[in-house]
């Protein structure tokens, strides 16, 4: 785990402290003929090093160098500026997973080792269900009461942000419980009441309000259910 945190540190140095702006934009513009992609890429592989401090590691922070360089040349080629946001998270996920990998083998260790612990799975599905499925059951659940859309409400609200502020807030329930951190999920829900107590006194629509309250509550009895469910299992 330790060397995991010593690379994932030299990451957010060189893909986020140590890069200006400018680079930023002269990669973009110049792409593979950028020598600040370059610079940008040894850096990762020498950080690496550096953090790691073992005279055997050299090799993996070339392995790193290189293949740091390859994901960020295919973003580069392939974003466009409609796309920019979507490259981003698929360009950090690429090089989450190669540090991963290396740790791996440089432990020599497998992917074994995660797809044979039960923990790892308790966990994985339970953030799973707590996502898009919940959303859809309770969407599904409350629908029979759900008031009539009102367009200058509609206009006035991010796309599809109920449904992120939901997935959030139980995520943010499951990791509360299983840290034991009870009293903070008091503190998520009387914060998120206060914040949707203004556009429900403005709308002074009782049947929005209702049906804002059993999404939430229920939203929340979910996340507390399966949080303290995988706190059983996991004992």
């Amino acid at each position: 785990m330790i060397l995991f945190t010593k690379l994932f540190l030299a990451h957010l140095f060189g893909d986020f402290i140590w890069q200006p702006n400018s680079w930023v934009a002269n990669k973009e513009l110049k792409k593979h003929k950028s020598v600040y992609l370059y610079i940008h890429i040894l850096l990762h592989g020498v950080l690496a090093a550096v953090l790691v401090g073992e005279i055997n590691f050299i090799p993996y922070a070339a392995l790193i160098t290189v293949t740091h360089g390859i994901i960020d040349l295919i973003k580069l080629h392939f974003q466009k500026d409609k796309t920019k946001r979507t490259w981003f998270v698929l360009d950090q996920i690429a090089h989450i997973l190669v540090l991963i990998g290396i740790v791996l083998l440089y432990e020599n260790k497998t992917i074994i080792n995660f797809w044979q612990n039960n923990t790892f799975w308790i966990l994985i599905t339970a953030i799973l269900l707590l996502t898009k499925p919940t959303s859809i059951f309770i969407k599904t659940i409350i629908s029979i009461w759900a008031p009539e859309s009102k367009n200058s409400h509609q206009d006035n609200s991010l796309i599809a942000a109920g449904n992120y502020i939901g997935i959030l807030e139980r995520l943010f329930v499951f990791g509360f419980i299983l840290t034991g951190h009870f009293e903070a999920i008091g503190f998520l829900l009387a914060a998120k009441s206060i914040f949707r107590f203004g556009d429900l006194k403005e709308a002074k629509d009782r049947k929005l309000t209702e049906y804002v309250m059993i999404g939430t509550l229920i939203s929340f009895g979910i996340a507390i259910l399966v949080g303290l469910t995988v706190q059983a299992l996991l004992l």
